[in-house]
């Protein structure tokens, strides 16, 4: 309809031009219509060409198309407002696709330009601002743009995890429930896939006077409570490229300074860190900072410390801990940080001793980085090793995340591993009982010509 121009005549029914009638039959039908055609009309709407008869082509412009058809269609609807509504639904743009609430739509889906955004830029100072405007180190971060890419989803996913699991958290929830709801999420929206992208690390939801690297085991029934200090630190990757970032979490306001403490100096950290910046003086700097707070807790005012045997980190390929360890106190060592490297910028307050120690139930294991080949009496041992390897390889990994990929009756096994020295035991890190420690954290990479702050969002 509409895309044909022959011409129908009003009032007449069973009129048929086309390739198979004869010239004889289209004569006749031409003179049964012209005999039923008004006078005035006769010879002006018929042509003759190669012996056929045809409709004019010249009744009715090319242009003027949307113009026939005035009176109603078969269904009530006019041509004219047919086509307008055709017309609108083509020039409709497609929305964007919109995450929904909770987030269960994979982030690259969400940028299908497969460019995800930037983490906070901070320009380098002093002797490295040169490299703010040099061409040769834009060059350099050309060619490494594919693998900021990957960083930066894995970033994302993060951004997105933690800004519905801050939405969600209230005293009565159960721990577990918690760290299971968070870990699917993550692997919903990061598309798990093996060791090609998945979770980094084990979701550590350490309570008070527990710094770092609790998470509950199977069968846990602990319970967060309006008076806990509860440091939620967890990891994303693609490709074995680690966005590492952790919060504390308070509902008793009476908290607040000690949380504001450790957030003020990660972020000092994170502002003296770049390319020849000398670790101890990271350290020293993030010292002062956290020590300058106070907190009153139940009527007491403590001075905020900073945890001094706990340290931020560089990162490496499928390696959480890569060598480079950025202290929080001064007296540190004076290695300097590189080009290209990755830190986790993290810190501690704490109202206790501010030195924490081996304690509770281990939940955290990780294979050696650089562990050979060590030879294993137990069969058990091997399968779990096979088990480890392909599962998780070097990221750390608890209990929970065997339990899930089905293993059983393992705790003897994986002792044995620990003992032989290829897989590494992390306990929980505790101050003294009683006593509250805050963290915070951030993924920072140093760029030639700038440093980005990976995991950094609109949440902190």
């Amino acid at each position: 309809m509409g895309g044909s121009k022959a011409e129908v005549v009003e009032g007449v029914e069973g009129l048929h031009i086309g390739p198979k009638q004869t010239t004889d039959e289209s004569l006749n039908n031409v003179a049964e219509v012209r005999s039923a055609e008004p006078e005035e009309n006769k010879g002006s709407k018929l042509v003759e060409s190669n012996g056929k008869a045809c409709a004019s082509e010249s009744s009715v412009p090319d242009d003027e198309d949307d113009q026939q058809g005035d009176g109603p269609a078969q269904d009530g609807t006019s041509e004219t407002s047919k086509k307008k509504k055709k017309k609108s639904r083509s020039k409709k743009k497609k929305e964007p696709l919109q995450q929904t609430d909770p987030p269960s739509i994979p982030v690259d889906e969400l940028f299908p330009s497969g460019e995800f955004p930037e983490g906070e830029i901070q320009q380098y100072k002093d002797d490295n601002l040169w490299r703010t405007t040099s061409e040769e180190k834009r060059e350099l971060e050309r060619l490494e743009k594919p693998m900021y890419n990957v960083v930066r989803r894995a970033a994302e996913v993060h951004r997105q995890v933690r800004k519905y699991i801050r939405s969600i958290l209230k005293p009565g929830i159960l721990m577990i429930d918690l760290c299971e709801t968070l870990e699917n999420m993550v692997r919903k929206l990061i598309k798990e896939n093996g060791l090609q992208a998945g979770i980094a690390f084990p979701t550590g939801c350490s309570l008070n006077w527990v710094a770092a690297h609790w998470t509950p085991n199977s069968g846990d029934k602990t319970v967060l409570q309006y008076d806990d200090v509860m440091k939620l630190d967890f990891g994303t990757h693609i490709d074995g490229h680690i966005v590492d970032c952790a919060f504390t979490v308070a509902f008793n306001p009476m908290f607040n300074p000690l949380l504001e403490a450790s957030r003020e100096a990660t972020n000092t950290g994170v502002k003296e860190a770049g390319i020849d910046a000398r670790l101890c003086d990271v350290g020293a700097a993030i010292q002062e900072v956290m020590e300058s707070y106070e907190v009153e807790i139940n009527g007491k005012v403590f001075q905020v410390k900073s945890v001094r045997n706990l340290n931020g980190h560089s990162i490496g390929p499928y390696q959480i801990h890569a060598g480079k360890s950025v202290p929080i106190v001064k007296g540190g060592e004076q290695t300097k940080m590189e080009e290209g490297e990755f830190y986790a910028i993290e810190t501690f307050g704490s109202t206790g001793k501010g030195l924490v120690r081996e304690d509770l139930e281990c939940s955290h294991y990780m294979k050696n980085f650089d562990v050979g080949h060590i030879p294993l009496r137990l069969p058990r041992a091997k399968q779990l090793l096979t088990t480890i390897n392909k599962h998780f390889s070097t990221l750390a990994f608890c209990r929970r995340y065997l339990d899930r990929i089905g293993e059983t009756k393992y705790l003897m096994a994986l002792k044995n591993l620990c003992d032989a020295g290829i897989v590494q035991p992390y306990p929980p890190l505790c101050d003294v009982k009683g006593s509250y420690v805050s963290q915070f954290e951030h993924t920072i990479l140093l760029r030639p010509t700038c440093k980005e702050v990976i995991s950094r969002g609109d949440d902190y």
